[in-house]
């Protein structure tokens, strides 16, 4: 009997990723939801007994999803696929009624364990009109570097869970090839009248290079603090030292998530200091020199239940764009 799948990911390479994981004699038939909502929906109409649930999406959020399935009572078995790998959002799922959890990127043998262990794998030839692509699956590279930093992002943002002890806000990574000029505009988590600090580190790796830029709300400062058992949090020194422990777990895990999926080495400079208690306005309009165009990942983190908010922007630069884009060509393929 043909098992109606349901993949429900906002990125076109995650849920492309996804079909090809699945057991490739298992007899189903895939529909593909690009947000939440639109996965709702596909469940009512029977096209999803099994879920492939991803958590960042635009409209409706996987939780979101959870939520409505649990509070409706609707027919479906979900399986989160998700690169927030935090324990906490392992827990929250569960509790919300998902079956298991697999972090992104996903693997062949983690989905077949999984539905074994469960005892919802049948097995059954497919023919080759179920095995032809479907237009949902074709990617092009600002989704597959958005996917890219979605991963790297729940990363980074695990790594600060484990070491303050709380639960990291993630966002859907915001992609974009900019101008100089345009990078005040890519910072929409940040409004203009804000006060910010903001610290710089350079990367490099074969054929690739850019600079990491960590805008730090100013009114983040006492309770980053506290959180990490500093003294005086009002003293400038403290507000340095948290800046830049914090750059250098969120910059450091970020760079490392992404060359693991890009295969490479990234070799990082000394963080860089770039202003105090300023405007991203400022902060651009003074160091326009050092950035043309250039390709941008945004990532804007928060920490649940405290006043802690930073802005992760990494800079990639246009000599890096071939490089770029022939390493995620075997993402895309």
């Amino acid at each position: 009997m043909t098992i109606p799948v349901l993949i429900c990911d906002d990125s076109a390479l995650a849920r492309k990723q996804m079909a090809r994981t699945l057991p490739k004699e298992w007899d189903v038939e895939v529909t593909y939801a690009t947000n939440g909502a639109e996965g709702i929906e596909a469940i009512k109409a029977g096209k999803g007994e099994i879920v492939f649930l991803d958590l960042n999406m635009p409209v409706m959020d996987g939780y979101e999803v959870l939520r409505t399935v649990q509070q409706q009572d609707l027919p479906a078995m979900i399986i989160v696929v998700s690169g927030d790998i935090q324990i906490q959002a392992h827990e929250r799922v569960k509790a919300l009624g998902a079956l298991d959890f697999i972090q992104k990127p996903v693997n062949a043998g983690a989905i077949t364990n999984i539905l074994e262990e469960y005892g919802i794998l049948t097995l059954a030839l497919k023919d080759e009109a179920q095995q032809a692509e479907n237009p949902m699956l074709k990617v092009d590279l600002r989704d597959a570097c958005q996917e890219v930093a979605n991963v790297a992002m729940g990363r980074a943002a695990d790594l600060l869970a484990k070491l303050l002890d709380v639960f990291v806000l993630l966002p859907i990574p915001n992609v974009n090839v900019l101008e100089v000029s345009e990078l005040t505009m890519a910072l929409k988590a940040t409004e203009s009248e804000k006060k910010i600090s903001a610290l710089c580190q350079g990367f490099i790796g074969a054929g690739i290079a850019g600079e990491a830029l960590l805008l730090f709300h100013d009114s983040s400062f006492q309770d980053m603090a506290k959180l990490m058992n500093m003294s005086n949090p009002d003293n400038a020194s403290t507000e340095i030292e948290v800046m830049m422990d914090t750059g250098n777990v969120l910059i450091g895990a970020f760079l490392n998530g992404i060359s693991a999926q890009l295969d490479m080495h990234f070799s990082q400079s000394h963080p860089v200091v770039l202003g105090r208690h300023c405007t991203v306005n400022d902060l651009i309009h003074d160091n326009a020199g050092r950035w043309q165009r250039t390709l941008a990942m945004e990532i804007n983190y928060k920490i649940e239940g405290h006043d802690v908010e930073c802005d992760l922007l990494l800079l990639f630069t246009e000599d890096s764009m071939p490089t770029l884009e022939f390493k995620l060509g075997y993402l895309m393929g």
